[in-house]
């Protein structure tokens, strides 16, 4: 199910011809972005396949693979981006953006103290000559592709 008015919704409508960037990993509930508008190298977002606007209406199937995506993420944002550490977020509440979404946010290990935490945030939204190019989000998605196998262990 899709929701014509939501962006992940019409994003996942054209799967096949997605760039790096727009499906970094997936698998049949859950599949991973690099986030747009943003000045920070490795901002993922992770997004259910299906339309959902809250946690509680995940299936048990996305429910299950939910926290091991995170820690895949992690890991591979550690190994590919050489951040300390990620920040995890879900709040679903932008215009157009309802849809359940996690953000999976590397702490670099040169992030301002200001930058860190909640402050984080700050780093989206900037000018859109700050932000990270689309080349540079493709760059990164096939470097984080070597680190997340379309068939992971469970």
């Amino acid at each position: 199910m899709t929701d014509p008015d939501c962006y992940p919704c019409g994003k996942e409508a054209q799967f096949a011809g997605l760039p790096p960037r727009e499906r970094i990993a997936f698998d049949e509930c859950w599949r991973v972005v690099h986030a747009i508008g943003t000045a920070l190298p490795g901002w993922l977002v992770l997004l259910p396949r299906r339309h959902v606007t809250a946690v509680h209406d995940l299936t048990d199937a996305e429910a299950g693979t939910l926290g091991a995506w995170q820690v895949r993420l992690s890991r591979a944002l550690r190994s590919v981006i050489g951040c300390e550490k990620t920040y995890v977020a879900q709040f679903a509440e932008a215009e157009g953006f309802s849809h359940v979404h996690f953000h999976v946010v590397p702490r670099l290990p040169d992030l301002p103290p200001e930058r860190r935490g909640p402050g984080v945030f700050a780093m989206l939204g900037r000018p859109e000559e700050e932000w990270v190019t689309d080349g540079e989000a493709d760059r990164i998605a096939r470097a984080l592709r070597v680190h997340l196998p379309l068939d992971p262990p469970r």
